[in-house]
Parts: C-alpha cells; sequence; structure tokens
C-alpha cells in the first residue's frame, strides 16, 4: 500500500503556534508593532505563565483577513485615532 506523502509547506505555515518576534514576520510588521496592536486589542493572543504572548496561525490569518477586508487604508487611520487619543 503506498503512502500518501503531503506536498511540503514553509515551517512557519506548519506552526501552530509563534512567538511574538515570529508572529511579527508572519504579519510582515515589526515587533513594536505586534505589542502596540495586540495591546489596542487588534490581534488576540493568550499569555504564557510568565507572561510571553503567543499567537495561534489560525488568531493571526483572521487578523490578516480582517486588513485584507477593511483595507491597510482605514485600519491606519484608526490606529493613528486610537493613538492619538491615548497619546
Amino acid at each position: 500500500m503506498p503512502l500518501s506523502v503531503s506536498p511540503a509547506q514553509p515551517r512557519n505555515e506548519r506552526r501552530l503556534v509563534f512567538t511574538s518576534s515570529q508572529a511579527a514576520r508572519y504579519v510582515g510588521v515589526s515587533l513594536a508593532t505586534v505589542r502596540r496592536w495586540t495591546d489596542a486589542g487588534h490581534i488576540e493572543c493568550y499569555r504564557t505563565p510568565g507572561g510571553q504572548r503567543r499567537f495561534s496561525r489560525a488568531q493571526l490569518d483572521q487578523f490578516i483577513e480582517s486588513m485584507q477586508r477593511t483595507g491597510p487604508a482605514e485600519d491606519a487611520a484608526s490606529l493613528a485615532h486610537h493613538d492619538a487619543q491615548v497619546a
């Protein structure tokens, strides 16, 4: 009986849990931006017992899809407005 072999996927496509740095690379932004977006509630994460952020691939994909639906210009304006209110 032949074994079915699935095509090789890039490493980050198989990864289920990302650190903040890995999430930043996956989304294509800086680490500081991921932290800001997480603190503002734009990206969901969970915290380890040591307080480090962890992201599931599903959460990151959901965030990327929401950015594609609303468009980066709208979201950037929303984030800039939020940052101005906080400052």
